[in-house]
Protein backbone atom coordinates (compact mmCIF):
# COMPACT_ATOMS: atom_id res chain seq x y z
CA UNK A 1 0.00 0.00 0.00
CA UNK A 2 1.25 3.40 -1.01
CA UNK A 3 1.48 6.36 1.31
CA UNK A 4 -0.86 9.21 0.50
CA UNK A 5 2.30 11.46 -0.34
CA UNK A 6 1.24 15.46 -1.75
CA UNK A 7 3.33 18.05 -1.51
CA UNK A 8 2.03 18.85 1.45
CA UNK A 9 3.39 17.01 3.91
CA UNK A 10 0.66 17.77 6.52
CA UNK A 11 -1.83 15.45 4.19
CA UNK A 12 0.84 12.12 4.62
CA UNK A 13 0.42 9.94 7.11
CA UNK A 14 2.12 7.24 8.46
CA UNK A 15 -0.04 4.00 10.82
CA UNK A 16 1.57 3.27 13.84
CA UNK A 17 1.46 -0.95 15.60
CA UNK A 18 0.66 -1.63 19.05
CA UNK A 19 0.92 -5.43 19.82
CA UNK A 20 -0.04 -7.64 16.26
CA UNK A 21 -2.23 -9.55 16.82
CA UNK A 22 -3.84 -8.89 20.68
CA UNK A 23 -5.92 -6.06 19.57
CA UNK A 24 -8.59 -7.34 21.59
CA UNK A 25 -6.04 -7.09 24.48
CA UNK A 26 -4.81 -3.84 24.21
CA UNK A 27 -6.95 -2.57 27.52
CA UNK A 28 -5.38 -5.30 29.78
CA UNK A 29 -1.85 -4.67 27.76
CA UNK A 30 -2.42 -0.62 29.17
CA UNK A 31 -2.93 -1.25 32.54
CA UNK A 32 0.81 -2.36 33.15
CA UNK A 33 1.81 0.53 30.35
CA UNK A 34 0.24 3.05 32.78
CA UNK A 35 1.46 1.72 36.09
CA UNK A 36 5.00 2.08 34.20
CA UNK A 37 4.27 5.57 32.78
CA UNK A 38 2.67 6.74 36.39
CA UNK A 39 5.66 5.28 38.32
CA UNK A 40 8.16 6.94 35.48
CA UNK A 41 6.64 10.15 36.01
CA UNK A 42 6.41 10.41 39.73
CA UNK A 43 9.80 8.83 40.69
CA UNK A 44 11.84 11.05 38.48
CA UNK A 45 9.28 13.87 39.58
CA UNK A 46 9.94 13.32 42.92
CA UNK A 47 14.00 12.88 42.57
CA UNK A 48 13.37 16.59 40.80
CA UNK A 49 11.52 18.11 43.83
CA UNK A 50 14.15 16.66 46.29
CA UNK A 51 16.89 17.95 44.97
CA UNK A 52 15.87 21.51 44.31
CA UNK A 53 13.92 21.74 47.76
CA UNK A 54 17.14 20.49 49.58
CA UNK A 55 20.04 22.84 50.56
CA UNK A 56 22.08 20.11 51.54
CA UNK A 57 22.03 18.36 47.83
CA UNK A 58 22.91 21.29 46.10
CA UNK A 59 26.01 19.73 45.20
CA UNK A 60 27.92 18.51 41.64
CA UNK A 61 26.51 14.85 42.06
CA UNK A 62 22.69 15.88 42.31
CA UNK A 63 22.56 17.94 39.85
CA UNK A 64 23.42 15.63 37.39
CA UNK A 65 20.89 13.64 38.79
CA UNK A 66 18.55 16.02 38.45
CA UNK A 67 19.38 16.07 34.89
CA UNK A 68 19.09 12.52 34.46
CA UNK A 69 15.90 12.76 35.90
CA UNK A 70 14.24 15.40 33.77
CA UNK A 71 15.59 13.48 30.79
CA UNK A 72 13.78 10.10 31.49
CA UNK A 73 11.04 12.19 32.02
CA UNK A 74 11.23 13.91 29.32
CA UNK A 75 11.88 10.50 27.11
CA UNK A 76 8.73 8.83 28.94
CA UNK A 77 6.10 12.35 28.08
CA UNK A 78 7.71 11.56 24.09
CA UNK A 79 6.46 8.20 23.41
CA UNK A 80 3.11 8.06 25.82
CA UNK A 81 0.73 10.25 23.58
CA UNK A 82 0.87 7.57 20.74
CA UNK A 83 1.71 4.51 22.82
CA UNK A 84 -1.72 5.20 25.36
CA UNK A 85 -3.51 6.24 22.48
CA UNK A 86 -3.40 2.91 20.58
CA UNK A 87 -3.99 1.10 23.80
CA UNK A 88 -7.20 3.11 24.68
CA UNK A 89 -8.34 4.58 21.09
CA UNK A 90 -6.63 2.54 18.42
CA UNK A 91 -5.14 5.98 17.59
CA UNK A 92 -2.49 4.31 14.76
CA UNK A 93 -2.44 6.98 12.23
CA UNK A 94 -0.14 10.25 12.53
CA UNK A 95 0.73 12.83 10.61
CA UNK A 96 4.39 12.91 9.38
CA UNK A 97 4.57 16.16 11.45
CA UNK A 98 4.02 15.15 14.27
CA UNK A 99 5.62 11.68 12.94
CA UNK A 100 8.90 13.63 12.69
CA UNK A 101 8.71 15.57 15.85
CA UNK A 102 8.02 13.14 17.36
CA UNK A 103 11.12 11.17 16.21
CA UNK A 104 13.34 14.06 17.08
CA UNK A 105 12.62 13.86 20.71
CA UNK A 106 12.92 10.57 21.21
CA UNK A 107 16.57 10.55 19.68
CA UNK A 108 17.76 14.09 20.90
CA UNK A 109 17.03 13.00 24.76
CA UNK A 110 18.46 9.59 24.27
CA UNK A 111 21.71 11.48 22.97
CA UNK A 112 21.36 13.66 25.94
CA UNK A 113 21.07 10.81 27.88
CA UNK A 114 24.08 9.21 27.12
CA UNK A 115 25.66 12.74 27.46
CA UNK A 116 24.56 13.20 30.84
CA UNK A 117 25.87 9.32 32.04
CA UNK A 118 28.97 10.71 30.79
CA UNK A 119 28.75 13.99 33.12
CA UNK A 120 28.35 11.75 36.44
CA UNK A 121 31.00 9.43 35.01
CA UNK A 122 33.45 12.65 35.22
CA UNK A 123 31.94 14.11 38.71
CA UNK A 124 32.92 10.80 40.03
CA UNK A 125 36.15 10.52 38.49
CA UNK A 126 36.69 13.93 39.86
CA UNK A 127 35.22 13.19 43.55
CA UNK A 128 37.95 10.37 43.72
CA UNK A 129 40.62 10.83 42.21
CA UNK A 130 41.08 14.85 42.74
CA UNK A 131 38.69 15.27 45.74
CA UNK A 132 40.38 18.45 46.73
CA UNK A 133 40.04 20.35 43.83
CA UNK A 134 36.33 18.59 43.73
CA UNK A 135 34.17 21.98 44.03
CA UNK A 136 36.67 24.51 42.57
CA UNK A 137 36.04 22.03 39.63
CA UNK A 138 32.94 21.49 39.11
CA UNK A 139 31.65 25.11 40.05
CA UNK A 140 27.77 25.28 39.39
CA UNK A 141 28.66 27.61 35.73
CA UNK A 142 30.81 24.66 34.59
CA UNK A 143 27.69 22.00 35.25
CA UNK A 144 25.37 24.33 33.48
CA UNK A 145 27.55 24.68 30.64
CA UNK A 146 27.82 21.01 30.70
CA UNK A 147 24.14 20.13 30.39
CA UNK A 148 23.64 22.89 27.80
CA UNK A 149 26.92 21.76 25.61
CA UNK A 150 25.11 18.25 26.42
CA UNK A 151 21.19 18.99 25.19
CA UNK A 152 22.85 21.36 21.96
CA UNK A 153 25.14 18.82 20.69
CA UNK A 154 22.58 15.87 20.92
CA UNK A 155 19.76 18.42 19.46
CA UNK A 156 22.13 19.25 16.94
CA UNK A 157 23.35 16.46 15.32
CA UNK A 158 19.61 15.03 15.48
CA UNK A 159 18.06 18.30 14.01
CA UNK A 160 19.23 17.01 10.06
CA UNK A 161 16.93 13.93 10.48
CA UNK A 162 13.96 14.86 9.90
CA UNK A 163 15.50 16.79 7.12
CA UNK A 164 16.75 13.84 5.62
CA UNK A 165 13.57 12.41 5.80
CA UNK A 166 10.87 14.83 4.20
CA UNK A 167 13.06 14.83 1.17
CA UNK A 168 12.09 11.52 0.18
CA UNK A 169 8.38 10.07 -1.36
CA UNK A 170 7.24 6.72 0.99
CA UNK A 171 5.68 4.22 -2.10
CA UNK A 172 6.16 1.00 0.46
CA UNK A 173 3.90 0.24 2.82
CA UNK A 174 3.25 3.29 5.54
CA UNK A 175 2.95 1.12 8.20
CA UNK A 176 5.04 1.25 11.42
CA UNK A 177 6.14 -1.65 13.54
CA UNK A 178 6.18 0.36 16.73
CA UNK A 179 4.00 3.05 18.69
CA UNK A 180 6.10 5.51 18.37
CA UNK A 181 8.42 6.81 15.48
CA UNK A 182 12.00 6.43 15.07
CA UNK A 183 14.90 7.20 12.24
CA UNK A 184 15.78 3.85 11.42
CA UNK A 185 12.32 2.35 10.36
CA UNK A 186 10.86 5.27 9.32
CA UNK A 187 13.89 5.40 5.96
CA UNK A 188 13.15 2.00 5.19
CA UNK A 189 9.60 2.82 4.48
CA UNK A 190 11.21 5.51 1.25
CA UNK A 191 11.26 4.49 -2.05
CA UNK A 192 14.77 6.36 -3.04
CA UNK A 193 17.91 5.27 -2.03
CA UNK A 194 18.62 5.82 2.18
CA UNK A 195 22.75 5.34 1.72
CA UNK A 196 22.81 9.02 3.16
CA UNK A 197 20.89 8.46 6.13
CA UNK A 198 22.33 5.13 7.24
CA UNK A 199 25.85 7.07 7.20
CA UNK A 200 24.83 10.01 8.95
CA UNK A 201 23.11 7.88 11.41
CA UNK A 202 26.16 5.95 11.94
CA UNK A 203 28.00 9.00 12.34
CA UNK A 204 25.75 10.31 14.66
CA UNK A 205 25.99 7.23 17.07
CA UNK A 206 29.46 7.34 16.30
CA UNK A 207 30.67 10.37 18.00
CA UNK A 208 28.04 10.22 20.36
CA UNK A 209 26.92 6.92 21.91
CA UNK A 210 30.50 5.77 20.91
CA UNK A 211 32.45 8.41 22.31
CA UNK A 212 30.19 8.96 25.67
CA UNK A 213 30.84 5.07 26.26
CA UNK A 214 34.24 4.87 25.33
CA UNK A 215 35.10 8.22 28.14
CA UNK A 216 32.92 6.46 30.67
CA UNK A 217 35.03 3.11 30.41
CA UNK A 218 38.08 4.96 30.43
CA UNK A 219 37.23 7.85 33.60
CA UNK A 220 36.29 4.02 35.31
CA UNK A 221 39.58 2.62 34.48
CA UNK A 222 41.25 5.91 35.97
CA UNK A 223 38.63 5.39 38.99
CA UNK A 224 39.70 1.81 39.93
CA UNK A 225 43.62 3.10 39.30
CA UNK A 226 43.34 5.49 41.65
CA UNK A 227 41.17 3.14 44.36
CA UNK A 228 43.36 0.69 44.16
CA UNK A 229 45.96 2.90 45.56
CA UNK A 230 44.02 3.54 48.77
CA UNK A 231 45.96 1.75 51.89
CA UNK A 232 42.22 1.21 53.95
CA UNK A 233 40.25 -0.91 52.60
CA UNK A 234 37.44 0.27 54.11
CA UNK A 235 38.11 4.02 51.99
CA UNK A 236 38.21 1.62 48.98
CA UNK A 237 35.04 0.12 49.28
CA UNK A 238 33.43 3.38 50.31
CA UNK A 239 34.82 5.10 47.24
CA UNK A 240 33.73 2.41 45.34
CA UNK A 241 30.15 2.49 47.14
CA UNK A 242 29.38 5.99 45.68
CA UNK A 243 29.95 4.74 42.23
CA UNK A 244 27.55 1.90 42.41
CA UNK A 245 24.46 3.63 41.55
CA UNK A 246 25.90 5.29 38.06
CA UNK A 247 27.45 2.10 36.97
CA UNK A 248 23.76 0.86 37.63
CA UNK A 249 22.52 3.74 35.49
CA UNK A 250 25.30 3.23 32.69
CA UNK A 251 24.49 -0.69 32.57
CA UNK A 252 20.54 0.34 32.20
CA UNK A 253 21.29 2.51 29.69
CA UNK A 254 23.85 0.55 27.24
CA UNK A 255 22.56 -2.83 27.73
CA UNK A 256 19.05 -2.40 26.59
CA UNK A 257 20.66 -0.16 23.35
CA UNK A 258 23.21 -3.03 23.07
CA UNK A 259 20.62 -5.97 22.58
CA UNK A 260 18.25 -3.99 20.94
CA UNK A 261 20.64 -3.07 18.06
CA UNK A 262 21.52 -6.91 17.77
CA UNK A 263 18.10 -8.10 17.53
CA UNK A 264 17.46 -5.40 14.55
CA UNK A 265 20.89 -6.63 12.96
CA UNK A 266 20.77 -10.54 13.60
CA UNK A 267 17.49 -11.18 14.67
CA UNK A 268 15.09 -10.66 11.09
CA UNK A 269 13.87 -14.47 12.32
CA UNK A 270 12.54 -13.78 15.31
CA UNK A 271 9.24 -12.92 16.00
CA UNK A 272 8.00 -9.62 15.65
CA UNK A 273 6.72 -9.40 19.55
CA UNK A 274 10.67 -9.80 20.76
CA UNK A 275 11.67 -6.52 18.52
CA UNK A 276 8.68 -4.91 20.18
CA UNK A 277 9.40 -5.56 23.59
CA UNK A 278 13.47 -4.87 23.63
CA UNK A 279 12.21 -1.67 21.81
CA UNK A 280 10.04 -0.99 25.32
CA UNK A 281 12.69 -2.15 27.44
CA UNK A 282 14.92 0.51 25.79
CA UNK A 283 12.93 3.23 25.95
CA UNK A 284 10.93 2.61 29.45
CA UNK A 285 13.56 0.31 31.83
CA UNK A 286 16.13 3.16 31.94
CA UNK A 287 13.80 5.55 32.87
CA UNK A 288 11.96 3.55 35.32
CA UNK A 289 14.77 1.93 37.15
CA UNK A 290 16.61 4.83 37.68
CA UNK A 291 15.40 6.59 40.61
CA UNK A 292 14.83 3.59 41.92
CA UNK A 293 18.24 2.86 41.97
CA UNK A 294 18.83 5.98 42.97
CA UNK A 295 16.93 5.91 45.99
CA UNK A 296 18.36 2.54 47.19
CA UNK A 297 21.68 3.15 46.35
CA UNK A 298 22.38 6.98 47.40
CA UNK A 299 21.89 7.44 51.44
CA UNK A 300 20.80 10.86 51.12
CA UNK A 301 18.40 10.48 48.50
CA UNK A 302 17.13 7.67 50.37
CA UNK A 303 16.58 9.90 53.67
CA UNK A 304 15.50 12.96 52.28
CA UNK A 305 12.77 11.14 50.11
CA UNK A 306 11.69 9.64 53.09
CA UNK A 307 11.16 12.70 55.46
CA UNK A 308 9.10 14.12 52.54
CA UNK A 309 6.83 11.18 53.04
CA UNK A 310 6.98 11.51 56.82
CA UNK A 311 6.36 15.05 56.24
CA UNK A 312 3.32 14.46 54.45
CA UNK A 313 2.11 11.67 56.66
CA UNK A 314 2.16 14.29 59.38
CA UNK A 315 -0.03 16.73 57.66
CA UNK A 316 -2.73 14.09 56.81
CA UNK A 317 -2.44 13.11 60.62
CA UNK A 318 -3.02 17.11 61.31
CA UNK A 319 -5.43 17.37 59.37
CA UNK A 320 -7.42 14.28 60.45
CA UNK A 321 -7.63 15.85 63.93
Amino acid sequence: MAIPYNSSLQKATFFLTGFQGLENLHGWISIPFCCIYLTVIFGNLTIVHVIHTDATLHEPMYYFLAMLALTDLGLCLSTLPTVLGIFWFNAREIGIPACFTQLFFIHTLSLVESSVLLSMSIDRYVAICNPLRYSTILTPARIVKMGLSSLLRSALLILPLPFLLKRFQYCRSHVLAHAYCLHLEIMKLACSSIIVNHVYGLFVVACTVGVDSLLIFLSYALILRTVLSIASRQERFRALNTCVSHICAVLLFYIPMIGLSLVHRFGEHLPHIVHLLMSYVYLLVPPLMNPIVYSIKTKQIRQRIAKKFEFVKSLSYFQQD
